[in-house]
């Protein structure tokens, strides 16, 4: 493998597609289940899921598509300090245990941060990520956004695109024709009550939840960047916690105020605006801003806020604060 990429060695255009592509196995499911305990029901029974998807094999959990792909991404991110935001997220088609999934990446923009006085020079790097099956179908599309040291800590490299070019608008249609073409009274025909009005506001979730084994969900998703698995490589000087796990607790106390939910269709955005560690507590704090009505199902537009209480591996001196702020939208029968 060449040498982790420095911001300076960045232009528009480049690819970072050579990569493994991946099969999602029961082993993969099972340990991604056993980090995080989600609840979403189709992706745990198997019989109910057959019933609905008409697939025979099991449906894999939306946030373990995400955090193989994201790791699949991570050619370009080897020296991350932190990635910042992801936008425009879809999940395009579902993925079944026994897919093979094979992830694209490109530079799409570049822009440098200001250069400050004692201050090492970094930019950020806008990758557009697709993510196809073993047929050709795009089960995924998204774009993210790490922030990347520069080789020269005194360097000016005139890079300021416009990351505009990173859409989070997702249109109503755009959700409506990704809904799959499934059974959905066979859900409701075995849990009657999931047709029961959802209220708009705030959704409780007492439960919150510890972080660890985060290495762990690194290496299984083949993220190489170093700041998760080398507390020498981290700003902080202790391991960065990946920020798909944060996203994946947050998902699994998703799953326990919507325990009916059916999947996730899309993140309008997702942004990390603070370090996570191992030992912090996560806590959800979970709005539901509307209903879209489908023809057969329903869409909730939802924000969620994530709160960490530092654990005892926190640097000294960090406090509790909002580390994740995430929009998107849920199918619920």
């Amino acid at each position: 493998m060449k040498d982790a990429p420095f911001f300076e060695d960045f232009f528009v255009g480049q690819d970072f597609s050579d990569v493994p592509s991946v099969t999602l196995t029961d082993g993969m499911v099972a340990l991604h289940q056993a980090l995080f305990g989600d609840r979403m029901r189709l992706s745990l029974d198997n019989p109910l899921s057959q019933s609905v998807t008409g697939e025979s094999r099991s449906l894999v959990n939306p946030a373990l598509v995400c955090n193989l792909a994201i790791g699949q991404s991570t050619l370009p991110s080897q020296r991350v300090l932190g990635n910042l935001f992801y936008r425009g997220l879809q999940l395009l088609a579902p993925v079944f245990v026994g897919d093979t999934l094979t992830t694209s990446t490109k530079v799409i923009a570049l822009r440098q941060n200001a250069i400050k006085t004692g201050r090492a020079a970094s930019g950020m790097v806008a990758l557009e990520i697709r993510v196809e099956n073993q047929d050709g179908v795009v089960v995924l599309h998204f774009w993210r956004c790490p922030m990347i040291p520069c080789r020269d800590v005194t360097a000016n490299t005139g890079h300021a695109d416009d990351f505009a070019v990173m859409p989070e608008l997702i249109t109503d249609e755009q959700l409506l024709a990704h809904v799959p073409a499934w059974n959905f009274d066979a859900y409701r025909d075995r849990y009657p009550q999931s047709n029961a009005p959802l209220p708009l506001g705030l959704l409780n979730v007492e439960a919150a939840d510890t972080v660890t084994l985060a290495p762990e969900l690194v290496r299984m998703t083949l993220n190489l960047a170093m700041t998760h698995t080398d507390a020498t490589r981290s700003v902080y000087d202790k391991r960065l916690v990946y920020g798909g796990h944060t996203i994946a607790m947050a998902a699994k106390q998703l799953s326990l105020a919507l325990p009916h939910m059916l999947g996730v269709l899309a993140w309008y955005r997702c942004d990390h605006v603070g370090p996570v560690f191992e030992q912090d507590i996560l806590s959800s704090s979970i709005d539901c801003e509307a209903i879209l009505q489908h023809e057969h199902a329903r869409i909730a537009k939802l924000h969620v806020t994530v709160l960490a209480r530092r654990g005892p591996e926190a640097p000294e001196g960090m406090t509790d604060d909002t580390v994740l702020e995430w929009s998107l939208a849920v199918l619920l029968p």
